[in-house]
């Protein structure tokens, strides 16, 4: 009896030191889910980085060099291999590095080192960032030469370097009564440009998406349909500043929300010709989706390219031209001109024959065609009354075969 109860004994503390060896091999390893892939590496002293002090420049250089004698190596190859096997835009290679950096230094807790692991990472990855003090504030800033209007931005050295979180301040600095100052490090081979120009999505698993119902009446008949989206996106690009067009109208759709939705469309205006199956793409642009102005929705401007638009409830003009560009350049492949008037933004498609009072841009005739609801139900060549007397400008010009 003696002898059973010892060997009850002596499983049970074998049990027990085995969760607690699993438990410590466990809390050696730090692993996050990064859209369908698993980001992991060992815990090294590279998470255990103090910032503790106050904010100046001393103290930032203090913590670059407890950082850079750390086991900081293998995290940086760990999400460089992502980048290497994945190809990601910048903007989506940020936000690994905004998840490794909270998963070693959680932002809630300590934001100036939360940030400081990001720029450092930033750097490491080969991104020319830097950082700036004001008025106890830390922001992080990354070289690019692209246009982008709701962010601030400095030049140094005749480079411009735009500000990755200001969102965190909630887009509210005083730049004009304080004095941005810079911390001068300089780190090899931190060279790299960023680009804020998105070419495609993630490839996220097909679990992560739900289905929406999409609706709207064209010609008296009402349409169905339902779309695979994904809430990732909306958080992905939650931040994302407003950017030239250019940058981001081309953005296409994550590969389950393409094949949720344009095998339909296409299968819809098949016997259509393409003036029809233009008119039929204006109409669902124009009515399968509730409009709010930006202001209302957001707070401040934000374009959103054709996924979040799908994704989003409410949207406005510039959200709604961004889509229609998009289905009739991936559908009809058709000539196209965006024009963008004080308070408006619309699309003009070039037909065989133009339809109504053509726009005439570069000695071609293009219709008007309005993807946003308005007073009356504007047909194709039409345009609302109180824009015909507008000034408006070309911002962006698609032709077929030009990236």
């Amino acid at each position: 009896m003696k002898y059973k109860i010892w060997i009850l004994f002596l499983f049970l503390c074998l049990a027990g030191s085995s969760k607690l060896l699993y438990s410590q091999v466990q809390a050696t390893r730090i692993s996050f889910d990064f859209y369908g892939d698993t980001i992991g590496f060992s815990r090294t002293n590279v998470a255990n980085i103090p910032f503790n002090d106050s904010l100046t420049p001393a103290t930032i250089k203090a913590f670059y060099c407890r950082i850079s004698a750390s086991a900081y190596q293998q995290v940086v190859d760990t999400i460089l291999a992502y980048k290497a096997k994945h190809n990601p835009d910048d903007w989506v290679y940020y936000q690994l590095i905004r998840k490794t950096a909270q998963s070693m230094s959680p932002k809630a807790e300590n934001y100036y080192r939360y940030t400081l692991y990001k720029w450092f990472l930033f750097c490491q990855s080969g991104y020319d960032a830097t950082l700036n003090i004001i008025d106890g504030k830390l922001l992080f800033y990354v070289q690019s030469d692209e246009d982008i209007y709701d962010i601030p931005f400095f030049k140094n050295n005749g480079k411009k370097y735009i500000c990755l979180n200001y969102h965190d301040y909630s887009y509210n600095i005083d730049f004009d009564h304080h004095v941005l100052n810079n911390v001068p490090i300089s780190i090899k081979g931190a060279e790299n440009k960023f680009s804020y120009k998105l070419t495609h999505l993630p490839d996220f698993g097909q679990d992560s998406y739900f289905e929406k119902d999409l609706s709207f009446n064209y010609h008296d008949i009402n349409y169905h349909f339902k779309v695979k989206l994904n809430a990732d996106v909306k958080k992905m690009f939650v931040n994302y500043p407003v950017a030239d067009y250019q940058l981001y109208i081309n953005e296409p759709l994550s590969k389950e929300t393409y094949n949720s939705l344009i095998p339909q469309l296409k299968k819809e205006i098949n016997s259509m010709s393409p003036k029809q199956g233009v008119d039929y793409l204006m109409h669902f642009t124009r009515y399968a989706f509730l409009y709010k102005p930006d202001l209302e929705n957001f707070g401040r401007e934000k374009h959103m390219f054709p996924e979040q638009t799908l994704l989003y409830e409410n949207s406005d003009c510039a959200d709604r031209a961004a889509l229609f560009y998009y289905l009739v350049k991936e559908i009809y492949k058709l000539p196209m001109i965006v024009l963008v008037f004080p308070h408006h933004m619309t699309i003009a498609v070039k037909f065989d024959k133009p339809v109504g009072n053509p726009v005439i841009y570069n000695g071609n005739a293009y219709s008007l065609c309005e993807p946003t609801p308005q007073v009356e139900d504007l047909p194709l060549g039409k345009i609302s009354s109180d824009l015909t007397t507008s000034t408006y400008h070309v911002a962006y010009v698609y032709e077929p075969g030009n990236k």
